[in-house]
């Protein structure tokens, strides 16, 4: 038995074996006198194998080291075991690398689709009819009606007032007619339907709060923004 200290160098190591070597021989010569009975063959298996659960205060040790029957016995069960170790190295190799290979598709997979961790919210379909309403640009009072529209994801359709120029428009749901306190935007492009313009937009309204609100189009030429009193419920 052998003890290496932190730090020991290949000259104190190659001492420490050949000193190994020198009680080996003199055990297997018989030139030791081992105290107590000869351990049962799982002790030694176990002692061959250099389980950590073996203390080496443990009488059974002194005795193995000193035996020369149990010595004999120590260096066939040795390169078995030794044996087994290697062939149990690739495997284990191998067992890591698949588990390294699952864990990346499924990092792969959660990335590709995102949406099976995260449960898709189904749209509020709402339509708000503008084709008769009058526009107000800026801050002007409004004499209209106000429309109204959920506290919810909304896939709204907006009948664009008559008159109304085709091309791509900006939706917004403001807190005032100023623009201020912008609560959610998108962009759609109007879409002809017989003598009317519609434009499709997803409006995020989930965080408003109930109460009075404005919505606004905005052409992508004309740049003004025209506003309609909204209430959220």
């Amino acid at each position: 038995m052998t003890l290496r200290w932190p730090g020991s160098s290949h000259l104190e190591d190659d001492f420490e074996a050949w000193i190994a070597q020198r009680h080996q021989e003199r055990v297997l010569d018989g030139s030791t006198t081992p105290a107590g009975p000869c351990p049962d063959e799982a002790f030694l298996k176990s002692l061959a194998g250099k389980s950590k659960q073996i203390s080496l205060s443990d009488p059974r040790v002194g005795h193995a080291a000193n035996c020369p029957i149990c010595m004999r016995r120590l260096l066939e069960l040795r390169p078995a075991y030794q044996a087994r170790q290697r062939k149990l190295m690739p495997t284990a190799a191998a067992a890591c690398c698949c588990l390294i290979v699952v864990a990346l598709v499924m990092v792969a997979r959660h990335r590709a689709n995102p949406s099976h961790s995260v449960p898709e919210v189904a749209a509020v379909q709402e339509t708000v009819d503008l084709w008769k309403a009058g526009t107000l640009r800026s801050d002007q009072p409004s004499p209209l009606q106000s429309v109204s529209l959920p506290a919810a994801l909304v896939k709204v359709t907006i009948i664009l007032p008559r008159y109304s120029e085709p091309g791509r428009y900006v939706v917004a749901v403001t807190r005032d007619q100023t623009g201020n306190d912008l609560l959610a935007q998108s962009s759609a492009t109007a879409a002809g339907n017989g003598d009317r313009e519609e434009v499709s937009v997803d409006l995020d309204l989930r965080k408003s709060q109930p109460g009075s609100y404005f919505l606004s189009t905005t052409h992508e030429q004309d740049q003004a923004s025209y506003y309609y009193p909204l209430q959220i419920k």
